[in-house]
């Protein structure tokens, strides 16, 4: 699977932070069935790399690991069974090790000197991140001009009605959304609420 089909399966892709492995199968099946197989689970608690897993186990999900830093972090998801890597910026060396791996990467770039950096690398798919704090729809479309065969999930303070607007943009893939699965859902195991979010962004359409 490549960077291309990952953009490709769906128009938001839900960024989770989770806190409990008992909790990774019962969301993973509430956002699988409301349309959303491909999961970015965040290394920002000590059982990511456990819920990666189990969410894996999910039938029809698509679990990859956010927020690697490094390559031990790299080294963690790939431990999971990881199915993609998404980084927050861009590193060299998390980046070569992907491709080594075989593993799809979507590498974080704020700037155009940063996806300069990164077409050196051979990469033409990237995270727009933090997308509205790094200048959002406005940068887009800055950045299209030169860079028209570039192609981004922008993520980062990106809403239901902020990512109807990003969609519409012929360089922006799909996006990253951490308000399918807000922590006090994910606490109250709210797994229908949840499925709810889902499909609201499971309908979103493309430009």
């Amino acid at each position: 699977m490549t960077v291309d089909d990952l953009m490709a399966i769906q128009p938001v892709i839900p960024v989770i932070t989770i806190e409990r492995v008992e909790d990774a199968v019962p969301l993973a099946e509430a956002l699988v069935g409301a349309g959303l197989p491909v999961l970015e689970v965040t290394l920002r608690t000590p059982v990511a790399s456990d819920c990666i897993a189990a969410m894996g186990q999910v039938k029809g999900a698509i679990a990859g690991a956010g927020t690697v830093l490094n390559t031990k972090d790299l080294q963690r998801a790939l431990d999971s069974k990881a199915r993609f890597i998404v980084t927050p910026g861009l590193s060299v060396s998390v980046t070569t090790e992907s491709q080594k791996a075989g593993i799809p990467i979507l590498p974080g770039i704020a700037t155009a000197t940063e996806l300069m950096a990164g077409l050196d690398l051979g990469l033409t798919r990237f995270k727009f991140f933090p997308a509205e704090q790094a200048g959002g729809r406005a940068m887009l479309d800055a950045l299209k001009g030169p860079f028209g065969h570039i192609r981004f999930c922008p993520t980062g303070g990106i809403t239901l009605d902020l990512a109807r607007d990003y969609l519409t943009r012929s360089n922006v893939a799909c996006v990253g959304g951490g308000w399918l699965t807000p922590k006090k859902l994910i606490d109250a195991r709210q797994w229908d609420a949840i499925a709810a979010l889902a499909k609201e962004a499971a309908a979103l359409k493309r430009g």
